[in-house]
């Protein structure tokens, strides 16, 4: 079975590592897809992203780690997938992922299905708004002995301390 958990990753967080690796287990083939959003403005560029996700899944074998820009149901088609993984924390989360599996079924020529995998219990509350929320309050004192040294790959960490620095606010 090859699976695709697409996502924004901005940033990467422990659980979107632990969501990729619980599903490795069952999968052949993962791919983690991280998405290139021309409408969004991220504080990691892609191929920071993607390298933070490679820095913290490097020991699943059966694992590959790519970008891709456009319909998430052309991308998974292309890589012959069979569905497209995603991570739920809340009700919430599933309201607004259902209709998109709805509509990358109807997209798809296989009509691809989506799995839902609910969040570890220690990463249910955790988003990577609220971790760019969090981060731009903190200051470097604190930052590494927070919550968010917990929420974060320390990859990842590194790179938003040092990038908060600049972002966080001013008074």
């Amino acid at each position: 079975m090859t699976l695709i958990f697409p996502g924004s990753f901005d940033p990467v967080t422990m659980g979107h590592v632990s969501i990729a690796r619980r599903a490795a287990k069952f999968a052949d083939r993962l791919i983690v897809a991280v998405l290139e959003n021309p409408n969004k403005n991220p504080l990691f560029s892609v191929a920071e992203r993607t390298a933070f996700l490679k820095d913290a899944l490097r020991d699943v074998k059966n694992l590959e780690i790519e970008s891709f820009c456009g319909l998430l149901a052309d991308y998974a088609q292309l890589k012959g997938a069979d569905a497209i993984l995603r991570g739920l924390r809340n009700s919430g989360d599933f309201e607004r992922e259902a209709p998109y599996a709805a509509y990358n079924s109807r997209l798809s020529e296989t009509e691809i299905e989506t799995i839902f995998l609910p969040a570890a219990p220690q990463f249910a509350h955790v988003s990577s708004s609220i971790i760019k929320e969090a981060a731009a309050h903190m200051n470097e004192d604190r930052f590494g002995f927070t919550f968010l040294a917990e929420q974060l790959p320390p990859a990842a960490r590194a790179a938003m301390q040092e990038r908060m620095k600049s972002h966080g606010c001013t008074t």
